[in-house]
């Protein structure tokens, strides 16, 4: 297990900045995960911290020591990629192994350590087959496995299961998950899909257009974002978000409805801003503080939860999340409301007003 420590780290391409003053400590041990649209800069932040990309400016440090100028190779880290890169004429047990007994290591470590990893994995069966032979998930987990025998420093992924159908990407996401708890090991972990990062993560680091936007245990970065982008970026369904008026005695217009959120105090004078609220925190049919009418135009019934789309008097997009089936007519509306105190009330810039 491995600190791994970024200060004030830029990255740039010509003119392009990509990077722009990252600041970030990952403890040995942790699962991190990069999160953020495309573009945002966080591969390129992993592939810093393997030394796949040259820092412009700032610091890498790995246990304190300073990598700047140290190879890839020296870094003793492991990487998984997209793209699983396996041998296709070696097997199982020979692509695990290859990378340390092409470094000079003894064959009797060699074959001691493709044995652990592969118990590790559930790979035994498997250790005679061929990559052609493997489902995309088993190839995947073979190349998880070529990276546990080097007993690395900390495990680098970088989106490891885009190529994969939605059962086995949450397959994978279990195991993961999972071995990170066996090994205790420093992972850092790259992905779009904020699913992923919700359900993985120790940690989550979203990041937009090279910086850092707000970093912090998933339940804390969904219950408390820190500005409308990563209240909108985080969570599945998405944030609901409405144009209000905050009026100077701290009360919310929104639509047909007053209410009054929870802040510490009020504006001073009326202003323009954006409400947040999870579609899980509408009920259907019940009168309360924030009550709206919705004009019901599709319901995703899911078995266990359905999904009511719709818009507001005003035209605004609306999400419902409910348990159960529901079979409402399409075309017909319906009185939703929410509880003021789940309201999140952002500034015109995005701000979280609190």
């Amino acid at each position: 297990m491995s600190a791994i420590e970024l200060k004030a780290v830029r990255k740039s391409f010509g003119v392009v900045d990509v990077i722009n003053g990252v600041d970030l400590a990952i403890t040995a041990g942790e699962f991190c995960v990069f999160v953020g649209p495309s573009g945002c800069g966080k591969s390129t932040l992993l592939r810093m911290i393997a030394g796949l990309e040259d820092v412009t400016s700032g610091d890498v440090l790995i246990d304190g020591r300073l990598v700047n100028a140290i190879e890839p190779g020296d870094r003793e880290l492991a990487m998984v990629f997209q793209s699983y890169a396996l041998y296709p004429h070696m097997t199982v047990e020979r692509n695990m192994g290859f990378g340390l007994s092409m470094n000079g290591m003894a064959k009797a470590e060699v074959d001691k350590r493709v044995a652990e990893a592969a118990a590790a994995l559930q790979l035994q069966s498997l250790l005679k087959r061929k990559p052609a032979q493997l489902s995309g998930g088993q190839r995947q987990r073979v190349a998880i496995g070529r990276a546990i025998v080097r007993h690395p420093k900390a495990f680098l992924f970088d989106e490891p299961l885009s190529n994969l159908d939605a059962e086995l990407r949450v397959q994978m996401r279990v195991e993961i998950t999972k071995l990170h708890r066996q090994l205790g090991a420093t992972m850092i972990y790259v992905t779009h899909d904020q699913v992923e990062a919700m359900t993985m993560a120790d940690r989550i680091v979203v990041l937009r257009r090279g910086v850092i936007e707000q970093q912090g245990r998933p339940i804390d970065l969904y219950r408390d974002p820190d500005n409308a982008f990563v209240a909108g970026f985080i969570g599945s369904p998405k944030m609901n978000f409405f144009k209000g008026i905050l009026r100077a005695d701290g009360t919310v217009e929104l639509a047909e409805t007053v209410f009054t959120p929870a802040l510490s105090s009020g504006p001073g004078s009326d202003r323009e801003v954006t409400i947040g609220l999870r579609p899980e925190h509408f009920e259907v049919g019940r009168e309360a503080a924030g009550t709206l009418m919705m004009d019901v135009d599709l319901i995703e019934n899911l078995g266990g939860n359905s999904i009511w789309h719709g818009r507001l008097s005003s035209g605004e997009k609306l999400l419902v999340e409910r348990r159960g089936y529901h079979d409402q007519g399409l075309g017909s509306s319906a009185q939703v409301s929410f509880r003021p105190d789940d309201a999140l009330i952002f500034d015109q810039d995005g701000k979280r007003l609190r």
